[in-house]
């Protein structure tokens, strides 16, 4: 496997990413490459401003989503390589899972890996994983598993799959259209689909909709408090939530943990399931 190490967080524009979806001769393959960065800080102001937009309360305990913005840059410098098979632009984030073994603290240097793994056919297109850890002094403490579905088709649509009633709203979210540009500003993501609505209406939206890792984020959030040390959170993105949006958030125990799900509050249409287990 080749390793690209970048010594400090490089993100890519937009612009790049219409380039890059510009048709060109691609590899047929994923590429063995891992975009590495080591000893990467935690800015605790960028930090506290990630927390107040996806509802976390202030602490120097890095919530489990955050490590994941940290390896996005690494993520797109890996997708948007000429040896990528697929263009940035049309991929659909469809699922993510977030393995938390410790707490990690703000203080903490973390060096951080992305690859891709796992092409495999779906009934309609092709999916792939990008995997991305986080190793602390040496021990890996949080991994992240984001799955992203290449689709012939139409772009503005999610497979809903078969959706029990499951259990009632706890909590109605109120999602204004200022939650797209908010976490578009920490997480780095700004692509237009959550930033403007003509840039929406381009892939099939007639609003900008909310970020997937957003809602997953926000679920969180809503259950701080409540989780173990260590557990491992699984999300199946279904509906996008356009923007903007009131939102119906439920949760269950379970033996394991916790089922929770965010539906439409008008319509009852799910636009996230989740599970944690510990």
């Amino acid at each position: 496997m080749v390793v690209v190490d970048l010594t400090e967080s490089q993100g890519i524009s937009y612009a790049r990413i219409a380039l890059g979806s510009l048709p060109r001769r691609r590899g047929t393959g994923l590429p063995d490459r891992e975009v590495v960065r080591r000893a990467a800080a935690v800015d605790r102001e960028h930090l506290a401003r990630y927390d107040r937009v996806c509802g976390f309360r202030l602490t120097d305990a890095l919530p489990a989503t955050y490590p994941h913005v940290l390896a996005a840059p690494l993520a797109m410098r890996l997708m948007s390589g000429a040896d990528f098979p697929f263009p940035l632009a049309g991929l659909v984030h469809v699922a993510n899972r977030i393995t938390v073994r410790r707490p990690i603290d703000a203080g903490s240097r973390l060096d951080l890996s992305v690859h891709a793994a796992d092409l495999r056919p779906h009934h309609r297109g092709q999916q792939f994983d990008v995997v991305s850890t986080a190793t602390v002094d040496g021990e890996e403490a949080w991994r992240g598993v984001s799955t992203y579905l290449r689709r012939e088709g139409q772009v503005g649509r999610r497979d809903q799959g078969d959706q029990p009633p499951g259990p009632a709203a706890v909590a109605l979210w109120r999602v204004p259209a200022r939650v797209g540009p908010d976490y578009a500003a920490v997480s780095g993501d700004h692509n237009p689909i959550h930033t403007s609505r003509l840039g929406a209406r381009l892939f099939g939206f007639p609003r900008p909709i909310a970020h997937g890792m957003w809602s997953k984020a926000r679920c969180l959030a809503a259950l701080e408090g409540r989780l173990p040390a260590a557990y491992t959170v699984d999300v199946a993105f279904k509906l996008p939530i356009l923007l903007p949006a009131t939102a119906g958030f439920a949760a269950a125990r379970t033996a394991g943990g916790w089922d929770f799900t965010v539906r439409s509050a008008g319509s009852g249409r799910p636009h996230l399931a989740g599970s944690v287990t510990g």
